[in-house]
């Protein structure tokens, strides 16, 4: 069996679909999400029908949660929070509280998803480092738990210490646990533009980092006409 896991996609549909296309020549059999459908792009509806029509179990994004509610965005980046606001306008009722019923995390299989940490999943912390991972580890009980949040796709391994780094393939020994950020479909911060997902191939044990050309230009064109910070689209091209 092999799962596609995805984060971050933030209403980015040409990089969705081409993550899509990919996983299905990979010979991807099943989809999770680990949160944050919306959010920075201009096709938030679309991107979550998309995550829906996979019938995939699918965890709360911190970009989820706001742009499903009217709570004030208190602490915030303004960019950010003018996106969420627009993107509150384009959902509708009924796709509001579908993400409102998401949870925060969720077993699936042998492993479990989370979109930032298993403690405090509602605070929206980052996991950035060996520390940040070592409370987490506190609270994973499976061998691998997957994660998004920060855009960055790193892995922490912990046997007898904690070991962590970039990452392009991993093979999971027994014996030891497994947190690992996917990187972002739709917004990569690594400085690397191009998407990113990762397939789980649980008959070999095997993790492996995805990274995908698509057409960002359309994407940069969408956020623009829908009147979205110019920063937002210029960013994409920076991976940052």
């Amino acid at each position: 069996m092999k799962y596609a896991i995805l984060g971050d996609i933030h209403a980015n549909l040409e990089a969705l679909e081409t993550v899509l296309a990919d996983a299905e020549e990979q010979g991807v059999t099943n989809f999770v999400c680990i949160g944050d459908l919306i959010g920075y792009n201009a096709n938030p509806s679309e991107c979550l029908e998309k995550i829906r029509e996979l019938d995939a179990p699918v965890v709360m994004g911190n970009h989820d949660y706001y742009g499903s509610r009217d709570d004030k965005l208190v602490g915030f980046h303004p960019m950010a929070a003018e996106v969420i606001n627009w993107t509150r306008n384009q959902l509708t009722d009924e796709q509001k509280e579908w993400l409102r019923n998401l949870p925060y995390s969720r077993r699936v299989e042998t492993f479990s998803i989370v979109h930032s940490t298993l403690d405090n999943p509602h605070k929206w912390g980052y996991v950035l480092d060996r520390y940040d991972a070592e409370s987490n580890f506190n609270y994973q009980t499976t061998s691998v738990c997957f994660y998004g949040h920060t855009h960055i796709p790193i892995a922490f391994e912990k046997g007898d210490e904690i070991r962590s780094g970039l990452y392009s393939k991993i093979k999971i020994k027994v014996g030891r646990k497994y947190f690992i950020n996917v990187g972002s479909v739709g917004q990569p911060r690594d400085g690397d533009p191009r998407a990113a997902y990762v397939i789980f191939d649980m008959m070999n044990n095997h993790i492996e980092l995805r990274r995908l050309e698509y057409d960002l230009s359309k994407v940069q064109e969408k956020i623009l006409a829908a009147g979205l910070p110019n920063k937002v689209a210029a960013r994409l091209a920076s991976g940052r």
